[in-house]
Protein backbone atom coordinates (compact mmCIF):
# COMPACT_ATOMS: atom_id res chain seq x y z
CA UNK A 1 0.00 0.00 0.00
CA UNK A 2 1.37 3.29 -0.93
CA UNK A 3 1.56 5.93 1.50
CA UNK A 4 1.63 3.50 4.01
CA UNK A 5 5.09 2.88 6.14
CA UNK A 6 5.83 -0.37 7.54
CA UNK A 7 8.30 -1.11 10.19
CA UNK A 8 9.80 -4.23 9.58
CA UNK A 9 11.81 -6.29 12.02
CA UNK A 10 14.66 -7.97 10.76
CA UNK A 11 15.64 -10.20 13.23
CA UNK A 12 18.53 -10.42 15.20
CA UNK A 13 21.15 -11.05 12.75
CA UNK A 14 20.84 -14.12 10.51
CA UNK A 15 19.16 -13.42 6.70
CA UNK A 16 17.03 -16.63 7.10
CA UNK A 17 15.44 -15.46 10.49
CA UNK A 18 13.09 -12.63 8.72
CA UNK A 19 9.90 -13.27 9.09
CA UNK A 20 8.33 -14.17 5.77
CA UNK A 21 6.02 -11.15 5.40
CA UNK A 22 9.17 -8.65 6.35
CA UNK A 23 10.96 -10.17 3.43
CA UNK A 24 8.16 -9.83 0.69
CA UNK A 25 7.58 -6.36 1.72
CA UNK A 26 11.74 -5.75 1.64
CA UNK A 27 10.58 -7.01 -2.22
CA UNK A 28 8.06 -4.69 -2.53
CA UNK A 29 9.72 -1.81 -0.87
CA UNK A 30 10.13 1.24 -3.01
CA UNK A 31 11.93 2.86 -0.02
CA UNK A 32 14.19 1.04 2.13
CA UNK A 33 15.60 2.88 5.24
CA UNK A 34 17.71 0.26 7.01
CA UNK A 35 19.45 0.60 10.55
CA UNK A 36 23.40 -0.87 11.55
CA UNK A 37 21.81 -4.17 12.86
CA UNK A 38 19.69 -5.22 10.38
CA UNK A 39 22.00 -7.60 8.15
CA UNK A 40 22.61 -5.83 4.57
CA UNK A 41 22.40 -9.08 2.61
CA UNK A 42 18.26 -8.33 2.67
CA UNK A 43 19.01 -5.81 0.03
CA UNK A 44 19.63 -8.64 -2.26
CA UNK A 45 15.68 -8.95 -2.32
CA UNK A 46 15.00 -5.29 -3.06
CA UNK A 47 13.73 -4.15 -6.46
CA UNK A 48 16.23 -2.46 -8.55
CA UNK A 49 14.74 0.98 -8.48
CA UNK A 50 14.27 0.61 -4.98
CA UNK A 51 15.85 3.75 -3.17
CA UNK A 52 18.24 3.14 -0.45
CA UNK A 53 18.99 4.43 3.11
CA UNK A 54 21.46 3.70 5.02
CA UNK A 55 20.32 5.47 8.74
CA UNK A 56 22.73 3.24 10.94
CA UNK A 57 23.73 4.57 14.77
CA UNK A 58 26.64 3.10 16.61
CA UNK A 59 27.47 4.49 19.78
CA UNK A 60 28.23 8.39 19.60
CA UNK A 61 28.70 7.76 15.77
CA UNK A 62 25.01 8.37 14.40
CA UNK A 63 24.62 9.01 10.11
CA UNK A 64 21.30 10.80 11.18
CA UNK A 65 19.00 11.42 14.65
CA UNK A 66 16.15 10.15 15.26
CA UNK A 67 14.50 13.32 14.31
CA UNK A 68 16.10 13.31 11.07
CA UNK A 69 14.86 9.69 10.48
CA UNK A 70 11.60 10.42 11.55
CA UNK A 71 11.08 13.17 8.83
CA UNK A 72 12.44 11.41 6.44
CA UNK A 73 10.58 8.43 7.03
CA UNK A 74 7.90 10.74 6.91
CA UNK A 75 8.74 12.92 3.30
CA UNK A 76 9.02 9.71 1.24
CA UNK A 77 5.65 8.19 2.60
CA UNK A 78 4.09 11.43 1.41
CA UNK A 79 5.69 11.03 -2.31
CA UNK A 80 3.33 8.15 -2.62
CA UNK A 81 6.01 5.64 -1.97
CA UNK A 82 5.97 2.13 -0.35
CA UNK A 83 8.23 2.63 2.44
CA UNK A 84 10.32 0.02 4.99
CA UNK A 85 12.04 0.75 7.90
CA UNK A 86 13.76 -2.36 8.61
CA UNK A 87 14.79 -2.57 12.04
CA UNK A 88 17.39 -4.93 13.51
CA UNK A 89 15.77 -7.18 15.97
CA UNK A 90 12.03 -6.37 16.97
CA UNK A 91 10.96 -2.87 16.34
CA UNK A 92 9.20 -2.47 19.96
CA UNK A 93 11.86 -3.68 21.71
CA UNK A 94 14.35 -1.04 22.20
CA UNK A 95 14.03 -0.69 18.77
CA UNK A 96 12.37 3.03 19.01
CA UNK A 97 9.98 2.00 16.68
CA UNK A 98 7.04 3.21 18.89
CA UNK A 99 8.42 7.11 18.27
CA UNK A 100 8.38 6.59 14.46
CA UNK A 101 4.94 4.86 14.63
CA UNK A 102 3.63 7.85 17.28
CA UNK A 103 5.50 10.44 14.55
CA UNK A 104 3.55 8.78 11.74
CA UNK A 105 0.41 9.36 12.73
CA UNK A 106 1.31 13.02 13.92
CA UNK A 107 1.73 13.39 9.84
CA UNK A 108 -1.43 12.07 9.53
CA UNK A 109 0.01 8.78 7.94
CA UNK A 110 -0.80 5.18 8.12
CA UNK A 111 1.54 2.26 9.39
CA UNK A 112 1.99 -1.28 10.21
CA UNK A 113 4.40 -3.33 12.51
CA UNK A 114 5.88 -6.77 11.06
CA UNK A 115 7.48 -7.91 14.60
CA UNK A 116 10.81 -9.84 14.22
CA UNK A 117 12.61 -12.09 16.42
CA UNK A 118 14.57 -10.55 19.25
CA UNK A 119 17.73 -10.94 19.93
CA UNK A 120 17.33 -10.91 23.60
CA UNK A 121 15.39 -14.42 22.68
CA UNK A 122 16.90 -15.76 19.13
CA UNK A 123 20.31 -14.74 20.23
CA UNK A 124 20.31 -16.93 23.14
CA UNK A 125 18.73 -19.62 21.32
CA UNK A 126 21.96 -19.81 18.88
CA UNK A 127 24.91 -19.87 21.77
CA UNK A 128 22.58 -22.59 23.09
CA UNK A 129 20.91 -20.86 26.08
CA UNK A 130 17.51 -20.99 26.42
CA UNK A 131 15.89 -18.17 27.87
CA UNK A 132 13.32 -20.33 30.11
CA UNK A 133 13.65 -23.63 31.67
CA UNK A 134 11.57 -25.30 34.06
CA UNK A 135 14.31 -26.24 36.30
CA UNK A 136 16.08 -22.98 36.29
CA UNK A 137 14.38 -19.99 34.79
CA UNK A 138 10.31 -19.71 34.62
CA UNK A 139 10.22 -15.95 33.65
CA UNK A 140 12.70 -13.65 31.95
CA UNK A 141 13.23 -10.27 31.78
CA UNK A 142 14.58 -7.80 29.34
CA UNK A 143 16.08 -4.23 30.28
CA UNK A 144 18.61 -1.93 28.36
CA UNK A 145 22.43 -1.72 29.29
CA UNK A 146 22.27 1.98 28.65
CA UNK A 147 20.10 4.62 28.89
CA UNK A 148 19.60 7.85 27.27
CA UNK A 149 20.48 10.53 29.85
CA UNK A 150 23.69 9.60 33.18
CA UNK A 151 21.05 10.90 35.68
CA UNK A 152 18.84 7.59 34.89
CA UNK A 153 19.15 4.24 36.18
CA UNK A 154 17.34 0.43 36.95
CA UNK A 155 16.08 -0.26 40.24
CA UNK A 156 18.98 -2.57 41.18
CA UNK A 157 17.16 -3.67 44.69
CA UNK A 158 13.84 -5.19 42.23
CA UNK A 159 16.33 -6.60 39.38
CA UNK A 160 18.65 -8.11 42.00
CA UNK A 161 15.59 -10.17 43.47
CA UNK A 162 14.90 -11.49 40.48
CA UNK A 163 14.49 -15.11 40.05
CA UNK A 164 14.50 -15.68 35.99
CA UNK A 165 16.83 -14.53 33.18
CA UNK A 166 18.05 -11.13 32.47
CA UNK A 167 18.90 -9.85 29.60
CA UNK A 168 20.55 -6.35 29.10
CA UNK A 169 20.91 -5.16 25.56
CA UNK A 170 23.74 -2.48 24.32
CA UNK A 171 25.20 -2.71 27.36
CA UNK A 172 28.72 -4.24 26.44
CA UNK A 173 30.70 -0.76 27.79
CA UNK A 174 28.14 -1.36 31.15
CA UNK A 175 28.99 -4.60 31.90
CA UNK A 176 31.35 -3.81 35.14
CA UNK A 177 28.39 -1.38 36.21
CA UNK A 178 26.06 -3.83 35.45
CA UNK A 179 27.69 -6.75 37.50
CA UNK A 180 28.75 -4.64 40.14
CA UNK A 181 25.34 -3.65 41.04
CA UNK A 182 23.55 -6.87 41.10
CA UNK A 183 26.01 -8.35 43.69
CA UNK A 184 25.73 -5.00 45.51
CA UNK A 185 22.07 -6.15 45.91
CA UNK A 186 22.07 -9.22 46.52
CA UNK A 187 22.71 -11.16 43.19
CA UNK A 188 25.28 -14.06 44.07
CA UNK A 189 28.48 -13.47 42.79
CA UNK A 190 28.89 -16.73 41.76
CA UNK A 191 25.67 -16.44 39.31
CA UNK A 192 26.79 -17.43 35.49
CA UNK A 193 26.93 -14.78 32.88
CA UNK A 194 27.07 -14.76 29.62
CA UNK A 195 27.91 -12.44 26.90
CA UNK A 196 27.29 -13.09 23.23
CA UNK A 197 28.57 -10.81 20.45
CA UNK A 198 27.05 -10.63 17.04
CA UNK A 199 24.56 -12.74 17.92
CA UNK A 200 23.00 -15.44 15.09
CA UNK A 201 25.72 -14.05 12.73
CA UNK A 202 28.38 -16.56 11.57
CA UNK A 203 30.78 -14.21 13.65
CA UNK A 204 29.08 -14.81 16.74
CA UNK A 205 31.40 -15.48 20.01
CA UNK A 206 30.15 -16.02 23.33
CA UNK A 207 32.23 -15.66 26.39
CA UNK A 208 31.15 -17.24 29.74
CA UNK A 209 31.88 -16.59 33.48
CA UNK A 210 29.78 -15.29 36.81
CA UNK A 211 28.96 -11.91 38.28
CA UNK A 212 32.36 -11.54 39.66
CA UNK A 213 34.77 -12.37 37.21
CA UNK A 214 33.05 -11.63 34.05
CA UNK A 215 34.38 -8.33 33.25
CA UNK A 216 38.08 -9.93 33.57
CA UNK A 217 36.95 -12.61 30.98
CA UNK A 218 35.83 -9.86 28.70
CA UNK A 219 38.60 -7.32 29.55
CA UNK A 220 40.51 -10.40 27.43
CA UNK A 221 38.48 -11.68 25.17
CA UNK A 222 38.12 -10.09 21.22
CA UNK A 223 34.29 -9.68 21.94
CA UNK A 224 32.70 -6.54 19.96
CA UNK A 225 29.53 -4.76 19.84
CA UNK A 226 26.95 -5.30 19.27
CA UNK A 227 26.59 -7.29 22.28
CA UNK A 228 24.60 -9.00 25.16
CA UNK A 229 24.55 -10.15 28.46
CA UNK A 230 22.77 -12.95 29.95
CA UNK A 231 22.46 -13.63 33.14
CA UNK A 232 21.19 -16.46 34.98
CA UNK A 233 21.87 -20.37 35.73
CA UNK A 234 20.12 -21.06 32.27
CA UNK A 235 23.71 -19.80 30.82
CA UNK A 236 25.61 -23.25 32.17
CA UNK A 237 23.06 -25.43 29.32
CA UNK A 238 25.21 -23.70 26.40
CA UNK A 239 27.71 -26.10 27.48
CA UNK A 240 25.55 -28.62 26.29
CA UNK A 241 23.04 -27.37 23.93
CA UNK A 242 24.48 -27.48 20.82
CA UNK A 243 24.86 -24.56 18.49
CA UNK A 244 23.94 -23.94 14.78
CA UNK A 245 26.94 -22.56 14.04
CA UNK A 246 29.19 -25.11 13.87
CA UNK A 247 31.19 -25.76 10.68
CA UNK A 248 34.39 -26.44 8.91
CA UNK A 249 34.79 -23.27 7.90
CA UNK A 250 34.36 -21.56 11.38
CA UNK A 251 35.83 -18.57 12.07
CA UNK A 252 36.96 -18.10 8.20
CA UNK A 253 36.18 -14.30 6.59
CA UNK A 254 35.61 -15.14 2.99
CA UNK A 255 34.80 -11.72 0.17
CA UNK A 256 32.32 -12.84 -2.20
CA UNK A 257 32.12 -10.62 -5.25
CA UNK A 258 29.31 -11.58 -7.45
CA UNK A 259 26.58 -9.74 -7.90
CA UNK A 260 23.74 -9.36 -5.42
CA UNK A 261 21.50 -10.98 -7.69
CA UNK A 262 23.93 -13.86 -8.16
CA UNK A 263 25.49 -14.35 -4.54
CA UNK A 264 23.08 -15.61 -2.26
CA UNK A 265 23.38 -19.58 -3.21
CA UNK A 266 27.19 -19.25 -2.52
CA UNK A 267 27.10 -17.09 0.40
CA UNK A 268 24.17 -19.30 1.83
CA UNK A 269 26.34 -22.40 1.17
CA UNK A 270 29.45 -20.74 2.64
CA UNK A 271 27.34 -19.57 5.60
CA UNK A 272 25.98 -23.22 5.74
CA UNK A 273 29.70 -24.32 7.02
CA UNK A 274 30.19 -21.57 9.50
CA UNK A 275 31.99 -19.06 7.53
CA UNK A 276 31.89 -15.01 7.89
CA UNK A 277 30.86 -13.89 4.28
CA UNK A 278 31.55 -10.63 3.30
CA UNK A 279 29.46 -9.53 0.69
CA UNK A 280 31.31 -7.16 -1.95
CA UNK A 281 29.48 -6.98 -5.34
CA UNK A 282 31.68 -5.72 -8.34
CA UNK A 283 29.06 -6.30 -10.63
CA UNK A 284 25.26 -6.15 -11.34
CA UNK A 285 23.59 -7.11 -14.39
CA UNK A 286 21.98 -5.02 -17.02
CA UNK A 287 19.62 -6.15 -19.81
CA UNK A 288 20.69 -4.50 -22.73
CA UNK A 289 18.52 -7.04 -25.36
CA UNK A 290 16.74 -5.00 -28.20
CA UNK A 291 13.31 -6.11 -28.28
CA UNK A 292 12.99 -6.40 -31.94
CA UNK A 293 15.65 -8.46 -32.16
CA UNK A 294 14.38 -11.40 -30.12
CA UNK A 295 11.16 -10.88 -31.95
CA UNK A 296 13.34 -12.12 -35.13
CA UNK A 297 15.20 -14.75 -33.30
CA UNK A 298 11.83 -16.33 -32.85
CA UNK A 299 10.51 -15.88 -36.43
CA UNK A 300 13.69 -18.16 -37.07
CA UNK A 301 13.46 -20.61 -34.38
CA UNK A 302 12.04 -23.05 -36.97
CA UNK A 303 15.79 -22.59 -39.37
CA UNK A 304 17.62 -23.11 -35.98
CA UNK A 305 18.92 -26.18 -35.02
CA UNK A 306 21.46 -25.44 -31.71
CA UNK A 307 20.92 -23.09 -29.33
CA UNK A 308 24.27 -22.87 -26.86
CA UNK A 309 23.20 -21.38 -23.04
CA UNK A 310 26.24 -20.08 -21.09
CA UNK A 311 25.28 -18.74 -17.58
CA UNK A 312 21.92 -18.35 -15.59
CA UNK A 313 21.63 -14.80 -16.31
CA UNK A 314 21.49 -15.91 -20.23
CA UNK A 315 18.34 -18.57 -19.26
CA UNK A 316 16.66 -16.15 -17.35
CA UNK A 317 16.48 -13.05 -19.71
CA UNK A 318 16.23 -15.69 -23.07
CA UNK A 319 13.07 -17.28 -21.44
CA UNK A 320 11.78 -14.07 -19.60
CA UNK A 321 11.54 -12.68 -23.18
CA UNK A 322 9.86 -15.96 -24.85
CA UNK A 323 7.31 -15.75 -22.50
CA UNK A 324 6.58 -12.11 -23.06
CA UNK A 325 6.06 -12.72 -26.57
CA UNK A 326 3.35 -15.97 -25.58
CA UNK A 327 5.42 -18.88 -25.89
CA UNK A 328 6.99 -21.06 -23.30
CA UNK A 329 10.07 -24.24 -23.84
CA UNK A 330 7.45 -26.25 -26.74
CA UNK A 331 8.81 -23.35 -29.29
CA UNK A 332 11.85 -24.99 -28.77
CA UNK A 333 11.14 -28.31 -29.69
CA UNK A 334 13.49 -30.18 -32.48
CA UNK A 335 15.86 -27.78 -31.42
CA UNK A 336 19.37 -29.37 -29.64
CA UNK A 337 20.16 -27.27 -26.52
CA UNK A 338 23.43 -27.00 -24.84
CA UNK A 339 24.48 -25.82 -21.18
CA UNK A 340 27.73 -24.66 -19.62
CA UNK A 341 27.79 -25.66 -16.51
CA UNK A 342 25.77 -27.43 -14.03
CA UNK A 343 23.88 -24.43 -13.01
CA UNK A 344 22.82 -23.34 -16.38
CA UNK A 345 21.88 -26.93 -16.97
CA UNK A 346 19.39 -27.04 -13.66
CA UNK A 347 17.92 -23.25 -14.46
CA UNK A 348 16.86 -24.38 -17.91
CA UNK A 349 15.15 -27.40 -16.13
CA UNK A 350 13.39 -25.02 -14.40
CA UNK A 351 11.58 -23.92 -17.62
CA UNK A 352 11.04 -27.47 -18.11
CA UNK A 353 14.14 -27.88 -21.13
CA UNK A 354 17.00 -31.14 -20.82
CA UNK A 355 20.06 -30.08 -21.95
CA UNK A 356 20.89 -32.42 -24.75
CA UNK A 357 24.83 -31.62 -24.45
CA UNK A 358 26.82 -30.40 -21.42
CA UNK A 359 30.69 -30.42 -21.55
CA UNK A 360 33.03 -31.68 -18.83
CA UNK A 361 34.73 -28.76 -18.50
CA UNK A 362 32.79 -25.26 -18.46
CA UNK A 363 35.24 -23.43 -21.11
CA UNK A 364 34.56 -22.48 -24.62
CA UNK A 365 37.13 -25.00 -26.01
CA UNK A 366 35.05 -28.09 -24.25
CA UNK A 367 31.41 -26.42 -25.70
CA UNK A 368 33.46 -26.87 -28.92
CA UNK A 369 34.51 -30.09 -28.85
CA UNK A 370 31.32 -31.57 -27.40
CA UNK A 371 29.01 -30.06 -30.02
CA UNK A 372 31.34 -30.14 -33.12
CA UNK A 373 30.73 -33.69 -34.07
CA UNK A 374 26.89 -32.65 -34.33
CA UNK A 375 26.95 -29.76 -36.80
CA UNK A 376 27.96 -29.05 -40.35
CA UNK A 377 27.42 -26.76 -42.92
CA UNK A 378 23.44 -27.05 -42.56
CA UNK A 379 23.23 -26.03 -39.01
CA UNK A 380 21.99 -23.06 -37.55
CA UNK A 381 23.55 -22.16 -34.16
CA UNK A 382 22.96 -19.42 -31.95
CA UNK A 383 24.15 -18.10 -28.88
CA UNK A 384 22.13 -16.09 -26.18
CA UNK A 385 24.74 -14.37 -23.90
CA UNK A 386 26.63 -11.59 -22.36
CA UNK A 387 28.14 -8.61 -24.10
CA UNK A 388 31.96 -8.65 -24.26
CA UNK A 389 32.14 -12.74 -23.89
CA UNK A 390 34.92 -14.76 -25.64
CA UNK A 391 34.96 -14.54 -29.27
CA UNK A 392 36.68 -18.30 -29.71
CA UNK A 393 32.97 -20.19 -29.30
CA UNK A 394 31.44 -17.87 -32.48
CA UNK A 395 35.00 -17.83 -34.48
CA UNK A 396 35.00 -21.47 -34.38
CA UNK A 397 31.22 -22.24 -35.40
CA UNK A 398 31.19 -19.92 -37.56
CA UNK A 399 33.97 -21.56 -40.00
CA UNK A 400 31.51 -24.69 -40.04
CA UNK A 401 28.01 -23.21 -40.37
CA UNK A 402 25.64 -19.84 -40.00
CA UNK A 403 25.73 -18.44 -36.50
CA UNK A 404 24.08 -15.84 -34.42
CA UNK A 405 25.16 -14.00 -31.28
CA UNK A 406 22.21 -12.17 -29.55
CA UNK A 407 23.44 -10.15 -26.59
CA UNK A 408 21.23 -10.64 -23.70
CA UNK A 409 23.20 -8.33 -21.09
CA UNK A 410 26.31 -7.23 -19.49
CA UNK A 411 27.94 -7.03 -16.43
CA UNK A 412 28.72 -3.75 -15.53
CA UNK A 413 30.44 -2.30 -12.30
CA UNK A 414 28.13 -2.16 -9.35
CA UNK A 415 28.67 1.66 -8.15
CA UNK A 416 26.21 1.59 -6.03
CA UNK A 417 26.95 -1.56 -3.63
CA UNK A 418 30.52 -1.78 -4.03
CA UNK A 419 32.55 -1.87 -0.58
CA UNK A 420 35.87 0.22 -1.24
CA UNK A 421 37.06 0.27 2.21
CA UNK A 422 40.42 -1.27 2.85
CA UNK A 423 39.65 -2.65 5.87
CA UNK A 424 37.26 -5.10 4.59
CA UNK A 425 40.44 -6.74 2.39
CA UNK A 426 42.78 -6.34 5.12
CA UNK A 427 40.93 -8.31 7.94
CA UNK A 428 39.93 -11.39 5.60
CA UNK A 429 41.01 -14.82 4.55
CA UNK A 430 39.87 -15.45 1.41
CA UNK A 431 38.13 -14.20 -1.92
CA UNK A 432 36.73 -15.70 -3.91
CA UNK A 433 35.79 -14.32 -8.56
CA UNK A 434 33.48 -16.33 -10.28
CA UNK A 435 34.63 -14.16 -13.71
CA UNK A 436 36.91 -11.95 -14.95
CA UNK A 437 34.35 -8.61 -14.69
CA UNK A 438 34.23 -9.40 -11.10
CA UNK A 439 38.34 -9.24 -11.14
CA UNK A 440 38.76 -6.12 -13.27
CA UNK A 441 36.09 -3.85 -11.42
CA UNK A 442 36.92 -5.41 -8.16
CA UNK A 443 40.85 -4.57 -8.31
CA UNK A 444 40.10 -1.16 -9.87
CA UNK A 445 37.79 -0.41 -7.12
CA UNK A 446 40.87 0.16 -5.26
CA UNK A 447 44.30 2.39 -5.31
CA UNK A 448 46.83 0.85 -6.84
CA UNK A 449 48.93 -0.77 -3.91
CA UNK A 450 45.30 -2.99 -3.37
CA UNK A 451 47.24 -5.94 -5.41
CA UNK A 452 49.79 -6.25 -2.59
CA UNK A 453 47.81 -6.48 -0.23
CA UNK A 454 45.37 -9.00 -2.05
CA UNK A 455 48.64 -11.14 -2.77
CA UNK A 456 48.99 -11.51 1.17
CA UNK A 457 45.50 -13.30 0.89
CA UNK A 458 44.10 -16.70 -0.65
CA UNK A 459 42.41 -15.81 -3.78
CA UNK A 460 39.79 -18.71 -5.01
CA UNK A 461 39.04 -18.66 -8.72
CA UNK A 462 36.17 -20.79 -10.35
CA UNK A 463 38.74 -21.25 -13.52
CA UNK A 464 41.19 -20.90 -15.95
CA UNK A 465 39.42 -17.60 -17.59
CA UNK A 466 39.01 -16.08 -14.19
CA UNK A 467 42.55 -17.01 -13.09
CA UNK A 468 44.29 -15.89 -16.41
CA UNK A 469 42.80 -12.11 -15.89
CA UNK A 470 43.88 -12.33 -11.92
CA UNK A 471 47.34 -13.04 -13.08
CA UNK A 472 46.81 -9.61 -15.70
CA UNK A 473 46.36 -8.08 -12.95
CA UNK A 474 49.38 -9.28 -10.82
CA UNK A 475 47.45 -11.51 -8.55
CA UNK A 476 49.57 -14.47 -7.84
CA UNK A 477 48.60 -16.27 -5.04
CA UNK A 478 45.41 -17.82 -6.81
CA UNK A 479 44.00 -21.38 -6.06
CA UNK A 480 42.06 -22.58 -9.02
CA UNK A 481 39.21 -24.79 -8.78
CA UNK A 482 38.75 -28.46 -10.13
CA UNK A 483 35.19 -27.94 -11.34
CA UNK A 484 34.62 -24.60 -12.43
CA UNK A 485 31.05 -24.18 -10.22
CA UNK A 486 29.78 -22.36 -6.95
CA UNK A 487 30.41 -25.86 -5.43
CA UNK A 488 34.01 -26.44 -7.28
CA UNK A 489 35.25 -22.91 -4.97
CA UNK A 490 33.42 -24.15 -2.12
CA UNK A 491 35.35 -27.51 -2.67
CA UNK A 492 38.29 -25.41 -3.07
CA UNK A 493 37.80 -23.96 0.39
CA UNK A 494 37.09 -26.42 2.40
CA UNK A 495 39.90 -29.03 1.17
CA UNK A 496 41.98 -25.76 1.63
CA UNK A 497 40.47 -25.59 5.27
CA UNK A 498 41.33 -29.40 5.75
CA UNK A 499 44.93 -28.86 5.24
CA UNK A 500 45.48 -26.17 7.71
CA UNK A 501 43.71 -27.72 10.28
CA UNK A 502 45.37 -31.05 9.88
Amino acid sequence: MKNKVYLVGAGPGDINLITVKGKKLIEKADVLIYDRLANKKFLQYKKDDCELYYVGKASSNHTLTQDEINKLIVNKAKENLLVVRLKGGDPYVFGRGAEEGEFLLKNDLDFEVVPGITSAIGGLAYAGIPITHRDFASSFHVFTGHFKSDDRDHNWDAIALLKGTLVFLMGLSNVKNICSNLESYGKSKETPVAIISNATRTNQEIIRGTIENISEVLAKSSIVSPALLVVGDVVNLSKILSSPLDGKLRGKKIIVTRSRKQSSSLTSSLESFGANVIEMPAIKIKKILKENEFKIHINELSKITHIIFTSVNGVEIYFEELLKNNYDARKLAGIKIVAIGSSTRNKLKQYGIIADIMPKKFVAEEVFKSIKGTIDSSSYVVLPRAKGSRKYLLDEISSICKTKEILLYESIKDEELIKTDISEVENTDYITFTSSSTVKNFIESFDTKSVDLINTKKIISIGPITSATLKEYGVNNVIEADEYTIDGIIDVLLKDNEVKNV
